[in-house]
């Protein structure tokens, strides 16, 4: 063991490889496991390493994204926003709430009135200091529904937000025990005057400055030297984001040495990436899932035997197998998952061609039925669609596929056109998940599911304290969605991210691809 501590010292260096220190490691009779978990505890004793410039390969950015956190639609987007921008509370991988901008925070017995005392000494890009006032004024852009912010649906349950002291007081028309949590949402990054004077300028409280902005091809970020947090992140000294949409490209950027770390591996091709040298594959399940989006209120979806008809075309199984490969779980037509902690079971739906043509036949539906997907929607959508297009044909269901462009399909195609593939991170709880894309209001609200009866249980479980009532009203939700909704959700996916054997600092994060945003910000290269 004297030996491979040795050796794992090394490797924490940089003066050894991690293939190398994993083939002697086995010669000395040592399991990959263990292994890897010595050289973990090898790195994170060495301590991180300050300097260089992280390059990570992106798919997901576009022309038409904002440098405004209220606008992002996207992984590249909302990466950027963590490395100039912060928001009051930080979800850590374990799941758990973390004081960031907020020190700290409390509630009133019926969960009705939150207080959470704003951090004091903190610098803006610009040199102003963070005081209470800029926190609620972010709330307030955020709430008005002409910033067209992405946590619009998530704030309708404020009543009133203002300053008082050195803390910022939250009354919410009903109890939420899960407060603290909406103030995760990475579009609540806290800005000057809350952003209400030019809400793109991207001037934060993060620990880089963007430097470099180019919509839909790369971001460059320098280190902020006024970073009030900077023991624990923004150890590179730069760091670039380069927007790589096509699979093929990034997978070549990753095997030159061109950028660190790449997002959204797709499954086919994460057995040619464990062959490269110096390359780690990182996969981890979680809330993430690739919906099949419809649009209740629009014909044809608004008949709910089509949309029947349609959840039950689907070949659920033979879509993780062909599309997942084994890096992923079953979905059941909702976006909730074991996953939360507040999950129950309902009874699966499965692949019924029998079914799936009762219902078309009783919808009165006539002709095909137009599926657009872009390869930008998730690993395998395009072939996603083709699959699905085979499985639904044995139901004598026409779907017509339609590959959009990557660039433009989070502003042209998500959220405007009736029925298309997508994709969903998940949220850090239930009532955020639903309250930002599945309620009547939600400005996110990408299957125009509108519910009275859902909306009513989405505020009284937000309110309920007693668990028990809670799992069973959100079990209730479950069904249906899973009934009436326009949501087709075949699968929910590992996220498969590639890196690069010289960064160091990984910490797996089961809340979304690429430590959910943070690695560029929590990881550092070795020396």
């Amino acid at each position: 063991m004297d030996e491979l501590a040795y050796l794992s010292g090394l490797v924490a260096k940089g003066r050894m490889s991690r293939r190398d220190f994993l083939g002697r490691s086995a010669v000395l009779g040592l399991s990959v496991v263990a292994a890897g978990s010595l050289l973990s505890t090898a790195v994170r004793a060495e301590g991180p390493v300050r300097g260089g410039t992280i390059k990570v390969g992106m798919q997901g950015g576009a022309s038409s994204d904002s440098l405004d956190p209220g606008l992002a639609t996207n992984q590249v987007t909302a990466m950027v926003n963590h490395l100039w921008g912060e928001t009051l509370v930080w979800l850590a991988p374990d799941g758990s709430p973390i004081p960031v901008l907020a020190e700290e925070w409390r509630s009133s017995p019926d969960a009705k009135t939150w207080t959470f005392k704003i951090r004091k000494g903190v610098q803006f890009h610009d040199g102003k200091t963070l005081t209470p006032d800029d926190v609620v004024a972010t709330i307030e852009r955020h709430s008005d529904e002409n910033a067209k912010s992405g946590a619009l649906g998530i704030l309708k349950g404020i009543e009133t937000v203002k300053a008082d002291g050195d803390s910022v007081v939250f009354t919410l028309k009903e109890g939420n025990a899960d407060m603290p949590f909406l103030m995760i949402d990475y579009h609540l990054v806290i800005q000057p005057n809350g952003g209400k004077d030019n809400p793109a300028a991207a001037i934060g409280t993060g620990p880089y400055s963007i430097v470099g902005s180019e919509a839909g091809v790369r971001y460059n970020a320098a280190r902020f030297d006024g970073y009030w947090d900077s023991d624990k992140v923004g150890f590179a000294e730069q760091v670039e984001i380069v927007v790589i949409n096509d699979a093929t490209a990034r997978i070549a950027a990753m095997q030159s040495g061109q950028v660190h770390m790449i997002n959204r591996i797709e499954p086919k091709t994460v057995a040619l990436l464990k062959n490269m040298q110096k390359v780690t594959i990182k996969n981890i399940s979680g809330r993430g899932f690739y919906p099949f989006n419809m649009f209740c209120d629009t014909a044809p979806f608004d008949n709910a035997d089509l949309r029947l008809a349609l959840k039950y075309a689907m070949d659920r199984e033979t879509m993780i197998d062909r599309i997942l490969q084994g890096y992923g779980s079953l979905g059941n037509d909702t976006p909730i998952n074991r996953a939360y902690p507040l999950y129950e079971e309902i009874e699966q739906r499965t692949y019924d061609p029998e079914k799936a043509a009762f219902h078309f036949k009783k919808s009165g539906h006539d002709g095909s039925i137009l599926l657009r997907t872009s390869e930008v929607a998730f690993p395998g959508a395009v072939d996603a669609a083709v699959l699905y297009q085979e499985s639904a044909k044995k139901a004598g269901i026409e779907i017509e596929v339609k590959r959009e462009p990557g660039d433009g399909y989070w502003s042209n195609v998500w959220n405007v056109q009736p029925f298309a593939t997508s994709y969903w991170g998940g949220r850090p709880t239930q009532d955020q998940m639903y309250s930002t894309g599945y309620i009547s209001t939600a400005d996110w609200n990408d299957t125009r599911f509108k519910n009275e009866a859902f909306d009513k249980l989405v505020i009284a479980a937000r309110a309920e304290l007693d668990e028990a009532k809670r799992r069973a009203m959100y079990r209730d939700m479950s069904v249906m969605m899973r009934d009436e909704g326009g949501l087709i959700v075949p699968m929910f996916n590992d996220f498969i991210d590639g890196v690069s054997e010289s960064i160091q600092g990984w910490v797996d994060n089961p809340a979304g691809e690429l430590m959910n945003g943070d690695a560029p910000l929590r990881c550092w290269l070795s020396a």
